[in-house]
């Protein structure tokens, strides 16, 4: 007779996976073949699971099996013990060879739409720590960028990955896109329901503009009187209105309500599903540059790089189908 105590012990390790197994399949014969041994011995046991715990765990039906009320409640904290110990080996497997991965990556984009998503990865690759350098630099034509940063290889010295603001074609290097971008006004909600009016572009004349001073002047004119002028708006002035060095600060400046800011809808993503900003007007202007993930042909094999390239592709995919930010906390 089996002694009272013996039935605390763990059950043997294979019985527990040819159960699990035979679950999923509802089949002895399928589980055989996952777990390749034949349909006998995974018979055999749960047979013997079922003498050590003392309940039946299946109903033998003609074409399937039926899982008993008792495997029922306990087949989803057995799966979460088998996911514990496949972890728990992938940490031993990968503790002594940590990568760390140098990421740079354009100011307002690390922190208005990667930042809210790179925790995901980590969970994936918990043996790639990840090292973020928000850096101007990486994007293409800023004051200061030297011959690294138009052959930019010599750059990969410092990082093994970066997702640069730019044209995409840097010699020795590969590059992915990732979004292409277009400009258009926005504003807190606040401003629609108080204060002037802003039904129409013509409106912004009596409007706090917000100059996002990392756009580009082109023959002299700012992207704000670029947009106007596509909108038919002459006439507003353009001297008026606080300026800020990086995108994500004209954001921040528009939520608060402080006037109305021409950026890009792709940044304010967050803001936008939160109720935050809107856009009051339907006119955005394309530009030509756009977000690429770049990294030295030389190391484009390296597992830290096309992991990490793997998964922002993917995340970039999610975020087409279904622009939420999906991550990180609402302000």
């Amino acid at each position: 007779m089996r002694r009272a105590g013996r039935r605390s012990q763990l059950p043997p390790l294979n019985s527990l996976r040819a159960f699990e197994a035979a679950a999923r399949h509802s089949n002895f014969r399928k589980a055989a073949d996952e777990l390749h041994v034949t349909p006998a011995a995974v018979s055999h046991q749960v047979k013997a699971l079922e003498d050590h715990l003392g309940v039946q765990l299946f109903r033998r039906q003609a074409r399937a099996l039926e899982l008993t009320p008792a495997a029922k409640a306990c087949l989803p904290q057995l799966r979460e013990g088998f996911g514990a110990f496949a972890t728990a080996a992938e940490l031993v497997r990968t503790g002594l060879r940590r990568e760390t991965l140098f990421l740079k990556a354009a100011p307002s984009f690390a922190v208005k739409w990667l930042g809210r998503r790179i925790d995901r990865f980590v969970c994936a690759y918990p043996d790639i720590d990840v090292h973020i350098d928000a850096n101007p630099r990486t994007i293409d034509g800023r004051p200061g960028d030297g011959p690294e940063d138009v052959h930019w290889t010599p750059l990969m010295g410092q990082s093994d990955v970066a997702i640069r603001f730019g044209a995409g074609k840097y010699p020795g290097c590969c590059s992915d896109k990732l979004f292409s971008v277009a400009l258009t006004p926005m504003c807190a909600p606040s401003l629609l329901k108080s204060g002037p009016r802003l039904r129409c572009p013509q409106d912004l004349r009596r409007h706090t503009l917000l100059h996002d001073d990392t756009l580009d002047v082109e023959d002299g004119r700012s992207k704000w009187e670029t947009w106007l002028e596509a909108a038919g708006v002459p006439g507003v002035d353009l001297t008026r209105g606080p300026h800020f060095n990086h995108a994500a600060l004209a954001l921040d400046a528009a939520v608060d309500g402080v006037g109305v800011v021409l950026s890009y809808p792709l940044l304010a993503a967050a803001d936008i599903a939160g109720g935050r900003l809107v856009m009051p007007f339907d006119l955005a202007i394309p530009l030509e540059p756009a977000y690429y993930v770049v990294y030295a042909e030389a190391i484009a094999g390296q597992r830290k790089v096309s992991a990490f390239r793997n998964w922002l592709l993917e995340e970039v995919q999610k975020f087409v189908v279904s622009p939420d930010p999906g991550a990180g906390t609402s302000d």
